[in-house]
């Protein structure tokens, strides 16, 4: 296990080098999406990227009884693929299937992230059809207010917050109780601004929206509203990492 998001150590081998790769946020339950964690500074991870991946139904069923486990703690769950190749693969079709693993991510009170493996490997599909964002990191400038990222199917919906300039903060959250949304929003991740709220401009250590709060949102003219429900993922330190 690590408490550093791009290196994977091997616990039963203490002395092995490190592996580094791609880590993927397990988002939903219904349907499951998985979302890129994203680094400024290393140009391989410089990318926000959500997509679903074809999972095998052995990992499905224990991430989601894990999850039902630690459904109010700090937990995120992810999926390990080692290698360094580039995520375009996925988006260009060039790349159908990948090795995962399955990690439980765990958050202890000074803020330091472990990642446990829970399930060995095996193989993810992925489709370039059910790419939902790929985008850079530092595509545009600060928002005047806080902007999130839409995604998800049905009634259940996720927001990411949208990462533009840096420094800046990663989150993904699913919503309660959405209002407004429609489903071609959610398959292009449409930019949710939410006007009560102005963009901090830089990083802040714990996120702007409160859990189990209702918000009013826009996307373009239309409105939308949400209640914060459950944090799928967290980072405002080695997202900033140089």
């Amino acid at each position: 296990m690590t408490t550093t998001p791009d290196v994977l150590a091997r616990p039963e081998e203490p002395d092995a080098p490190p592996r580094h790769g791609h880590r993927f946020l397990l988002i939903g339950r219904k349907t499951v999406f998985v979302y890129h964690l994203p680094l400024y500074f290393v140009p391989v991870h410089a990318f926000q990227l959500i997509s679903r991946f074809g999972l095998a139904q052995t990992l499905h069923d224990l991430y989601l009884k894990d999850l039902a486990a630690n459904e109010d703690k700090q937990v995120y769950y992810s999926l390990f693929s080692e290698g360094h190749w580039p995520l375009q693969e996925i988006v260009d079709g060039t790349r159908t299937s990948l090795p995962v693993e399955l990690e439980r991510v765990t958050v202890d009170s000074a803020g330091t992230r472990t990642f446990t493996k829970i399930l060995d490997e095996t193989t993810a599909t992925c489709r370039k059809e059910d790419v939902v964002l790929y985008q850079p990191l530092n595509a545009t400038g600060y928002p005047d207010y806080l902007t999130y990222l839409a995604f998800g199917q049905g009634d259940e919906v996720h927001l990411a917050h949208q990462l533009a300039a840096s420094p800046n903060w990663d989150e993904v959250i699913t919503t309660a109780q959405p209002t407004g949304f429609q489903q071609t929003d959610l398959d292009h991740a449409a930019a949710v601004t939410i006007p009560a709220i102005k963009d901090p401009k830089g990083v802040v250590t714990k996120s702007p929206l409160t859990k189990g709060q209702s918000y009013d949102g826009t996307i373009g003219a239309r409105k939308v509203s949400f209640t914060t429900g459950r944090q799928g993922w967290w980072n405002h330190t080695s997202l900033n990492s140089k």
